[in-house]
């Protein structure tokens, strides 16, 4: 057993400055846990920032094949924490065993997938060969590599504990670029970051990495997580979390004296696009299926299907009448924290009295500050349309049923709509191959970072494939993605090496390396 000290983890030591402390609270009881964290102080952040940038030069350094060990390693080292960390993440959480479990295995999956991706790269390296005797200019040798950023503060996110905090994917990615890593873990789950980050440092000695690679601090304060941003040692921040403080945090960036790539995650309602023919004889199992899926983590997924857009005609009363069935039905769910729960219960009151919203049903009321139920609406096409605070995210098991008079406001509402990670189009494989179909398609597809046919959105794959991102306010990069193995890519930016002796080159574009693409 790891014992929890809530100190931080700076430049290979546990350590803390200040003596201002926080706990974490269990959502299912509404109790503080026993542990007690020491807040950050402005020595501590700094002190994080200088020992990444101390460290940026030897890990831009390491081989492909030193950082594939070490993320190996980080990965085994969170196993072997066994038991004690899905209990520490439960009671921080409130998530089933199960869900702690499966997102244990997909944090080290994806560990060893950035791994596997240093072993045997996935993306060619380019050589364009000199050419002496090419007229009317001889033709220099280039080669074309990426190369690292430089420290990257990483933020961790209150829905994911593990596959999206301390050794989620933003961190296994970065680290994998060959960045220094400097986590702000989330208050929610302050000793859950704790244990992931003994495995992370056991890891570091284990394969010998420098001390200055991976750094951890807890804080409750915005002070903190705004001075990780601005340091002029940090060259790049990941941030999963509401588009309030998402968009703080990126002028923050953006303002700097040296501006930084900010790779925010910040909301998306994932609108479910259902066509008619598929409506009038598959209603009942389309009503099941979009409430289990927004039911999925009390709807606390960031590919939770917040919007469902339907036509008037055959079909449409008995979707009405399945999702009220089931939704009345669904017992109360445990929010994360008690500010998430509370936001969600000040929005669904404004959904509640809107004069414009019809409440389809509404789920059993549950007890305590993190308790609530879930909830269906629907509306008018045109209503949603002139009302902007209807398509905002609710984060939470709540969703609109938006209902168009025609195919021409459904495309309408296509084109219209704010940038979201995913959406879904449900239809028969006839209909789904109409010029009209095809049109609301690509209408889809300007707006969303993944186009999904038939099946609902919770549930991200981690493979090469995976597009996790789209137009804000989904992201504040659609060119990227956070998920699969391209996440690598936000860490690194591009460099040609012209006429370079192969000696003194990076070791993968030499001319004895086996893994580039010659470019003639």
């Amino acid at each position: 057993m790891i014992e929890i000290t809530g100190q931080h983890l700076i430049n290979g030591r546990w350590k803390n400055l200040g003596n201002d402390t926080f706990s974490s609270a269990n959502p299912a009881t509404d109790v503080n846990n026993d542990y007690c964290f020491f807040e950050a102080t402005s020595e501590d952040a700094e002190q994080a920032v200088v020992s990444a940038a101390g460290a940026s030069k030897q890990v831009r350094r390491l081989s492909a094949i030193q950082r594939a060990d070490f993320l190996e390693a980080i990965a085994s080292e969170i196993e072997l924490l066994g038991a004690q960390l899905v209990e520490v993440a439960m009671s921080e959480t409130a998530l089933p065993q199960m869900r702690i479990e499966g997102e244990r295995g997909r944090t080290c999956g994806q560990l060893r997938m950035f791994a596997s991706k240093l072993r045997e790269p996935t993306q060619p390296l380019h050589i364009d060969l000199a050419d002496s005797a090419r007229l009317p200019m001889p033709k220099a040798d280039s080669r074309l590599n990426n190369v690292a950023l430089g420290p990257v503060v990483v933020f961790g996110a209150s829905n994911f504990p593990l596959a999206f905090s301390t050794a989620g994917g933003d961190t296994a990615s970065a680290l994998a670029a060959g960045c220094p890593v400097i986590v702000k873990g989330h208050p929610a789950h302050p000793a859950t970051t704790e244990l992931v980050s003994h495995a992370i440092n056991k890891a570091i000695i284990s394969t010998n990495m420098p001390v200055g690679i991976f750094s951890m601090v807890q804080s409750s304060a915005p002070e903190i997580a705004q001075q990780l941003v601005q340091a002029d040692a940090v060259k790049a921040v990941a941030f999963t979390g509401s588009q309030k403080v998402g968009d703080i945090l990126n002028k923050l960036a953006q303002s700097r004296v040296n501006p930084v790539p900010f790779f925010g995650e910040l909301g998306s309602i994932n609108p479910q696009f259902i066509l008619p023919a598929l409506l009038a004889t598959q209603a009942n199992t389309l009503a099941a299926n979009q409430v289990a899926s927004m039911l999925m983590g009390h709807g606390q997924f960031c590919t939770s299907p917040g919007v469902v857009v339907v036509t008037k005609g055959a079909g449409l009363d008995a979707l009405m009448a399945t999702l009220k069935e089931n939704i009345t039905s669904a017992g109360a769910g445990t929010m994360l924290t008690r500010a998430i729960a509370q936001t969600y219960q000040q929005k669904l009151a404004h959904w509640t009295s809107h004069e414009k919203l019809n409440l389809i049903g509404l789920g059993q009321e549950g007890q305590g500050q993190c308790q609530t139920p879930a909830a269906l609406f629907d509306v008018s096409a045109s209503d949603y349309l002139s009302d902007v605070s209807l398509q905002e995210e609710l984060f939470g098991p709540a969703a609109l049923v938006v209902v168009c008079d025609n195919s021409e406001q459904m495309q309408l509402l296509a084109q219209t709509m704010q940038g979201q990670l995913t959406a879904s189009i449900h239809g028969t494989v006839d209909e789904i191959q109409t010029e009209q179909s095809l049109d609301l398609i690509d209408d889809i597809s300007q707006h969303v970072g993944r186009v999904i046919f038939n099946q609902m959105p919770t549930g991200v794959e981690v493979c090469h494939s995976m597009q996790h991102g789209g137009p804000y306010p989904a992201s504040t990069a659609p060119q990227t993605t956070s998920v699969g193995s391209n996440a690598i890519n936000r860490f690194t930016r591009p460099v040609c090496w012209q006429n370079m002796p192969s000696s003194i080159l990076p070791s993968e574009l030499q001319d004895n390396a086996a893994s580039v693409q010659i470019v003639i």
